[in-house]
């Protein structure tokens, strides 16, 4: 593996937290680059695939 700095956290009842910079190809073929995104897990987000915190809002808790 090139990158060992990188790191995926698994927030109970929350997102992913990917630590690093990564680059997200979005449905529509934009190209975001992003610096330790947030990414939805609940499927709630009105920002998917990253979180706005919607989860928090509901009984989500895997």
């Amino acid at each position: 593996m090139e990158n060992m700095n990188n790191e995926i956290k698994v927030y109970k009842g929350g997102p992913y937290l990917f630590t690093g910079e990564f680059k997200i190809v979005m449905p529509s073929g934009e190209v975001k680059m992003v610096k330790d995104p947030h990414l939805c897990r609940c499927g709630l987000s009105k920002n998917k695939p990253f979180c706005d915190g919607s989860h928090a809002k509901s009984d989500f808790d895997k």
